[in-house]
Formats: C-alpha cells, sequence, structure tokens
C-alpha cells in the first residue's frame, strides 16, 4: 500500500516537472517543416504519465572510471600496509562479529582486512556513493535470484568488487558484464554471445548463470568463502592451495597459496560488504537512488530497430536506452524469428510503445527504404560499371548553437552521436553547457564519385516570398515573471517605446512572446532556386536529397517520379531557398478616415526631426493631445524609429 502511495506521489511530481519544463521550451520553438517521423509522433495515443529526467545521471554511474578503480585496487592494494583512518581496531571487531553473526561467511578480524576497509573508507568513499546509488536498481533484482538457488544474499556485493556495478564492464582478460563471465564460461552457462548479443551483460540471465555456478561451487567445496575464491581463481587453483596448504579448508588457512589477485578477493568482498552495511557511521550518503528515476518493463520487440530510431520515436536518450539494455552490444536489437529479444524501457514509455505499435513498426520500415540499396540493384540506384567511380571517406564539420533549454543529451540525439563522442569533440569534461556556445559536429560518410563528374547547374530563380520580422540579435523573449517595465529599464529604453515598436494593445504579455528592442526590422526574401541535377553512376535518391539537404518525397514530386527508381544521365530538378535579408524601407503613414476613426487602428514611424505637433499636422483630424493619450507619452520620448498609434 505505501509502494502504491509513493508510485503515485512520485508521478505527480513527476507530471509537474515536465510541465515546467514544457512551459520554459515553449519560448525557444520554432516552426519548422513537417518530417515522417513529426508527423508519426504527433499522431502517437499518448498517456497521462509523464517523466522528468535529467539523462546526466546515467552517464555519472555507467562509465568506466568505477570498475578501473576497484580492478586497480585488487591488483595493487598491500593488504600488509597501515592505512591511516579513524576508526578504532576494537570497534571494527564488534561491527565484524555482528556481520559474522548474519552471514553465511566466514568472518573474523585480521590486519589485512582492517587496512582494505580502512582503504574503501578513506579513499573511495565519493565511489561507494555512486555505487550504494547503483545498487538500489540492481539489488533487489540480485537477491530476487539468489534467494530462488539458495545462495546467500550477501553474493550481492560480489557484483560490486566484479564489475563495479557496470553491465558492460570488460576486463583486459575478456571477462564481461556484471559478474564478470569469461567467454567460455558465458557459454557454458548458456548465455547467449554473438554480433549483437552478449547476454553476460543481461542482467537477469548472467545473474541466473552466477547462481548456477555458486551453487555447483559449493557442492564442490562446501564453504562459502572458497566458492568466492573459485568464483575469481577457478575450482582448479582452489583445490592446488588446499593440497599445497596440507589439506587446510578454511580460505585464510590458503590464502598463501593461491593468487595473488585472489588473496585479496575475497578481504575485498569482506570490506565492500562492511562498507555498506556501516556507510550512515562514517558518513557515506548514497547518491540519489536510480529507482527514483526508472519503474521498467520489457517488451518482445517484432522488428530489428536500433537505440537511435528508438530514441526518436520515444523521445529517450541513447545513453538511458543503453543503460536499461546493456546486453545490445551495438545498440541494435536484432529479429530472429527463432529466438526472442526484448527492449527494456521505463513504465511510461512502455505505455507509448505499446499503445502505437503498428506506428512504430511502420517508421521503422520506412526508415529502412530510405536506406542506400547495393550498387547491383538498379531499381533505385543509378549503377554502372565500377571502373567509372571510386569511393571515398568524408568528414564534415558543422556547428550547433546551444539554445535556452537544450541539454547534450538531447543535442546528442538530435545529430545521433553518442554523449561521450560529443564530449570529446568538444573538450568537454561534464555535462554542463552554456546557452549560446557552439558546438562542433563531426559527420563521416563514404560516398560514390564518378571519375567524370557532370556539374549541376542552375537554371532559375524565383522570388516566391517576402517576409518581415524583427531583428533576431535585438528581441527579448518574454519569461516568467516579466512585465513592461522592468524589460525597459534591463535594456535601457522606455516601456512607451516598447508598446509603441511592438503595436501593443495593452500591458499584458504572455510566456514567449518576442519583443522587438530596436524598433528596426528586417526585410527577408525568399528565393527558389531550381538546379538541374544530372545523375551520375552510384547515385539514388537518398544519397542527391542528402546532397542538397532535401526530402526524398520533394524530389519525386518536383520530377513526377512513382518511385525510386532514377537512371544515370537523368536530369532532375532540384528546388533550394536562399534567404536574403535587408533593411525594410519606410513607408509613409496610413491617412486616417476621420469617419471611421474609432474603428481603425494605424500606425506612424517616429522620422529624425519629428515632434507631436509636426506630426499632427501631418495627419487630418489628429491632435497633439490625441497622440499622447494614445500612446501614453510626452513630447519629450519620441525616438526615431518609434510606432505611434493612431486610433480612437
Amino acid at each position: 500500500m505505501n509502494f502504491q502511495k509513493i508510485t503515485l506521489i512520485t508521478s505527480l511530481i513527476l507530471t509537474n516537472c515536465l510541465f515546467a519544463q514544457n512551459n520554459l521550451l515553449i519560448t525557444e520553438k520554432k516552426e519548422t517543416k513537417t518530417t515522417y517521423l513529426d508527423s508519426i509522433k504527433n499522431s502517437f495515443v499518448n498517456h497521462p504519465v509523464a517523466e522528468c529526467i535529467d539523462e546526466r545521471w546515467t552517464n555519472n554511474f555507467i562509465n568506466q572510471d568505477l570498475f578501473n578503480e576497484f580492478t586497480t585496487d585488487l591488483e595493487k592494494i598491500n593488504l600488509d600496509k597501515n592505512v591511516d583512518y579513524n576508526l578504532s581496531t576494537e570497534l571494527l571487531k564488534e561491527r565484524l562479529k555482528v556481520l559474522d553473526s548474519k552471514s553465511a561467511f566466514n568472518i573474523e578480524y585480521n590486519k589485512g582486512l582492517e587496512n582494505i576497509i580502512k582503504h574503501y573508507l578513506k579513499n573511495r568513499s565519493k565511489s561507494y556513493e555512486r555505487l550504494m546509488a547503483l545498487s538500489q536498481y540492481y539489488f533487489p533484482i540480485f537477491e530476487e535470484k539468489l534467494a530462488k538457488y539458495n545462495v546467500p544474499l550477501e553474493i550481492k556485493y560480489l557484483a560490486v568488487v566484479e564489475s563495479a556495478l557496470n553491465p558492460r564492464a570488460v576486463s583486459k582478460m575478456g571477462a564481461t558484464g556484471l559478474w564478470q563471465f569469461m567467454y567460455q564460461t558465458g557459454k557454458q552457462y548458456n548465455l547467449d554471445i554473438n554480433t549483437y548479443v552478449d547476454e553476460r551483460s543481461n542482467m537477469l540471465k548472467a545473474t541466473e548463470a552466477a547462481c548456477q555456478y555458486m551453487v555447483n561451487m559449493y557442492k564442490i567445496f562446501g564453504d562459502w568463502d572458497l566458492v568466492l575464491a573459485s568464483y575469481n581463481a577457478g575450482p582448479g587453483n582452489v583445490a592446488k592451495a588446499i593440497r599445497r596448504s596440507g589439506g587446510k579448508q578454511n580460505y585464510w588457512n590458503i590464502r598463501p597459496h593461491l593468487p595473488k589477485e585472489t588473496q585479496g578477493y575475497v578481504p575485498a568482498f569482506l570490506a565492500t560488504m562492511y562498507v555498506f552495511e556501516y556507510h550512515k557511521e562514517h558518513g557515506i550518503i548514497p547518491k540519489k537512488a536510480v529507482v527514483n528515476y526508472f519503474e521498467t518493463d520489457t517488451i518482445r520487440v517484432k522488428d530489428k530497430m536500433t537505440f537511435a530510431q528508438i530514441s526518436d520515436l520515444l523521445d529517450i536518450s541513447v545513453e538511458q536506452l543503453q543503460f536499461l539494455n546493456p546486453s545490445y552490444k551495438r545498440d541494435v536489437i536484432p529479429f530472429m524469428t527463432d529466438k526472442d529479444h526484448y527492449l527494456c524501457l521505463p513504465l511510461n514509455k512502455i505505455a507509448v510503445f505499446t499503445s502505437n505499435e503498428d506506428k512504430i513498426y511502420a517508421y521503422l520500415n520506412y526508415d529502412q527504404s530510405k536506406r542506400e540499396l547495393p550498387h547491383f540493384s538498379t531499381n533505385a540506384v543509378a549503377s554502372n560499371d565500377s571502373s567509372d567511380e571510386y569511393t571515398k571517406s568524408v568528414s564534415k564539420t558543422k556547428y550547433h548553437k546551444v539554445k535556452r533549454g537544450e541539454t547534450l543529451g538531447e543535442i546528442s540525439q538530435k545529430y545521433r552521436v553518442s554523449l561521450s563522442t560529443l564530449k570529446s569533440w568538444n573538450r568537454l569534461k561534464s555535462n554542463n553547457i552554456a546557452v549560446g556556445k557552439s558546438l562542433k559536429i563531426i559527420t563521416e560518410q563514404t560516398i560514390v564519385v564518378a571519375k567524370k563528374q557532370i556539374q549541376p547547374k542552375e537554371v532559375k530563380t524565383t522570388v516566391v516570398a517576402v517576409d518581415t520580422t524583427a531583428l533576431d540579435t535585438k528581441i527579448h523573449v518574454v519569461e516568467k515573471g516579466d512585465y513592461l517595465f522592468n524589460i525597459a529599464k534591463k535594456h535601457g529604453i522606455t516601456k512607451e517605446e516598447l508598446i509603441a515598436w511592438n503595436s501593443l494593445e495593452n500591458e499584458n504579455l504572455k510566456i514567449g512572446d518576442k519583443l522587438n528592442l530596436t524598433g528596426e526590422s528586417l526585410k527577408e526574401i525568399v528565393k527558389i532556386k531550381t538546379i538541374e541535377y544530372i545523375v551520375q553512376s552510384g547515385d539514388n535518391l537518398g544519397k542527391i536529397a542528402e546532397k542538397y539537404q532535401v526530402d526524398i518525397d520533394d524530389i519525386k514530386k518536383w520530377n513526377s517520379l512513382n518511385d525510386n527508381s532514377i537512371k544515370i544521365s537523368q536530369v532532375l530538378k532540384i528546388n533550394q531557398e536562399e534567404i536574403i535579408v535587408s533593411n525594410i524601407t519606410e513607408t509613409k503613414p496610413k491617412k486616417v478616415d476621420n469617419k471611421n476613426f474609432n474603428k481603425s487602428i494605424s500606425y506612424y514611424t517616429v522620422r529624425k526631426g519629428d515632434s507631436l505637433y509636426s506630426i499632427s499636422q501631418k495627419i487630418k483630424g489628429v491632435t497633439v493631445t490625441d497622440l499622447q493619450k494614445w500612446n501614453g507619452i510626452s513630447g519629450k520620448s519620441l525616438k526615431p524609429g518609434m510606432k505611434l498609434k493612431i486610433s480612437g
């Protein structure tokens, strides 16, 4: 009952958080050309369950640094070296006795164990804060499987020592996953490992395999300490250590005869158990729990799909998908008729997926249809003898200017790159990013180049539209708490000027409104250039569309094509927009018809040398008092470019 209440309260909080984010993002949205992806998503059946997730938390937990720290400790730590940390030996002995009384392991005090516990408390406290957050996601699953096989629940701490709870951790020897299975051992316990999938990184299946291994080793040794030693060194090395010790079967007695890494392995496990059990007493405060972010479920996939496609469709970052689905090592979920594969998602994303499956798979088919086909297929690719062409890889660099409300995760999704790659390109050490910063985006393309290229030619240019917009660098986007007086004061102008330049009828503002701060405007002339492109060897509609940054469907429309088939030397018309911006020429103010004076509104743009009196003389039936009343100004408030309302 308490869990249901907590879930309900959490959902309400997350919903409010998303609503607040949406209000902020309204100010940054611009009208863009609707794509097929947009049309699919706009038709989705949505649910009133919302999430407010900062995708950056995943990268704080799943990176390799924790795994490297603990691996280095096992290799290099000297248990005989005293560590200076404020923990009395007597108090430690008392706590170890408490742990021993409720554990299946033989937990006895020794100086080596004290040293590694103090080492962790002194040098790894920050790491344990992150690990304890992760443990709240993984430990309940571990405990369920361990209980199923009647394996001591404390074994859950072994995954901390093995992988630092990183399901994609890979050791120098190739051991992989939460439980660090070698390739052959994974195969032995029925873990599938192929080009796309590595079930050693599958939380459920790998934990099941680890439990089976523990049970088998316990049948051999009958002691859980020796089971741990065999998990690290293998049963053969443990058996050798028993023989070399003269038949002793206590871990601490055979420890000198074990491999060096295994000598520190069980102490590291016991030290980890101690830190987790007594973290409060040592001031270690866990980071925000992963379980507060995700309540998850799985769904069987019915077609091959990539994390990038899922990210685009469901608005979830690739990093989150990697965290929830670590066994898909190429960020691709394959589809096979003889084996099921599952996608793990937050519950609210599961709701969207299951309610819109038909549309999602329709989009996957559409996306697949846009991919480049083999050159021997003449149906959609213009091909020729390979001797007439060659391929080359081209790197393109462009820049993305960060807008208000954007995060690195959203930007990486947009350009279909990982967050770590985006940070590497721009030498970023954290996920914090300033508004207005330009981020480098690098793309690699393999293109087919004809040896004899025929250059496209421009055949005509047509002016199709003229639009007037405020100068982008001199506008103010209204935010929560803004009002005319404080906006004017901030930018060194008057409230009356803001009213006049923006033709405001009252002082009511809406979040997202854009206010002109100068009275100046630009004229935007949109020209359409029609280019005649001659199809060359290796071309297809997808490559041509990408080259000219247009849609395939538009090319087909402009050229009356029924399908994607094109031929070498075929002439295709490509329309491209060109925007020319210039200052608006000032127009004369409209005259006011006295008969309909109270029913109409027009504006007069103040020129250099104008006064209220000279303006009133230009407009029949208008007095200085009228101008002051309609615009709330005095004669001293006039400035060139200011717009005066001429109204009743």
